[in-house]
């Protein structure tokens, strides 16, 4: 089954909602608020996407903490995106085959079709 996960008022959110309802895609929704995610389930993601990706520099959350003056490597951002969920770019669509971030209809086509 594919998991959703993010804010239902984000914007990128609401257009993967609309594909995957729109294609009679069932899934799970996840709200980051509700459930942030877990360290454990952070790592099943970067099994499959890389941090670069996940990480969200242009929201802001982001500009908010000020986290282009730190040095970070990967554990501190694991600990950020832990800790701060919309730090996480969204949403994180994990399917049997792997794991999507953002929204691209192209890559939802044939990843998800």
């Amino acid at each position: 089954m594919i998991k959703i996960y993010g804010i239902k008022n984000c914007g990128s959110v609401k257009k993967a909602l609309d594909f995957l309802n729109s294609h009679a895609l069932k899934y799970e929704f996840i709200d980051f608020k509700k459930t942030p995610p877990s360290y454990e389930l952070l790592n099943t993601w970067l099994q499959n996407t890389s941090i670069e990706l996940l990480f969200n520099k242009k929201g802001t959350t982001y500009k908010k903490l000020n986290l282009k003056e730190l040095s970070l490597d990967d554990e501190a951002i694991k600990e950020y995106l832990i800790k701060e969920p919309m730090l996480i770019k969204r949403p994180v669509i994990k399917y049997p085959n792997g794991v999507l971030v953002g929204f691209d209809e192209e890559i939802y086509k044939k990843k998800l079709l």
